[in-house]
């Protein structure tokens, strides 16, 4: 039995999103898996560029309210963009992960490090004492050398691409990830 995550979350996600604007979105939310524990990034592009990227790292509520919750922190409050506008919604497309438990990486030096990241299917979250940072595994595909993914990385979270300490922490995780195949199929 396989179940298609994406068929039901998507238009959840984008219903939320629509319903901050008063736009008569309603889907479904009975699936019994949307009340499990879960933690979920959502992204939302235009024209392939990134529009707004929020999610959660650790799962700490229901999969329904973390979608729910990331849809409107991604649309509205992404520090990166103004907020999303009633007029975008309908050529902004949407994109779901949902992420697996993190695993703590042990390595001996950044190029142990380096060796032991999973180009393609490793998420990644750097942390060195306040300085915390995350890339989703699909990020990789636009920074494939683990040498670059970390660099950008450091400085996602404020530090310089060549910082090093024997104190940072890295975790990984595997997201599983669906995308709308047609945005404007889904406005109204």
């Amino acid at each position: 039995m396989s179940i298609d995550y994406g068929e039901v979350l998507l238009p959840i996600v984008r219903s939320t999103i629509g319903q901050a604007f008063n736009r008569p979105y309603q889907e479904k939310e009975d699936a019994p898996w949307l009340q499990n524990i879960g933690a979920c990034f959502v992204t939302l592009t235009q024209n392939n560029q990134l529009r707004g990227c929020i999610g959660t790292l650790e799962a700490h509520r229901t999969l329904l309210l973390d979608a729910k919750a990331n849809a409107l922190a991604a649309a509205f409050k992404d520090p990166r963009f103004t907020p999303l506008s009633v007029l975008e919604l309908d050529y902004t497309n949407i994109e779901i992960s949902i992420l697996s438990p993190m695993q703590q990486i042990d390595y001996a030096n950044e190029i142990d490090a380096l060796a032991n990241l999973q180009p393609g299917v490793d998420g990644i979250v750097f942390e060195f004492s306040h300085y915390r940072s995350t890339f989703l595994p699909q990020v990789w595909e636009q920074l494939p050398a683990p040498a670059a993914f970390m660099s950008h990385l450091k400085q996602k979270a404020g530090l310089k691409p060549d910082f090093w300490s024997e104190e940072i922490r890295l975790y990984r995780y595997t997201a599983s990830k669906w995308k709308e195949r047609n945005s404007n199929a889904h406005s109204t």
